[in-house]
């Protein structure tokens, strides 16, 4: 398996999208877990949607690491 393929770009840029929705809706809902808010945020964290897009993620990321292997 070559990292910089071609044929696997796009399996990687699939991963990295799952990848990045998984950790950045984690920290949100870690952080207001915590009671820290960002910067200039107004209202609430909306806990529903950020677990939702959690698991959206999860199935993207583990869609680009199948097709990573299956390829």
């Amino acid at each position: 398996m070559d990292i910089l393929d071609l044929d696997s770009l796009f399996a990687q840029l699939i991963l990295g999208l799952g990848a990045a929705l998984v950790v950045g809706n984690g920290y949100a809902l870690l952080m207001a877990r915590r009671g820290v808010k960002p910067k200039g945020a107004q209202g609430e964290l909306r806990r529903g949607r950020a677990w939702f897009l959690l698991a959206v993620g999860a199935l993207i990321a583990a869609w680009g690491t199948a097709s990573l292997f299956a390829g």
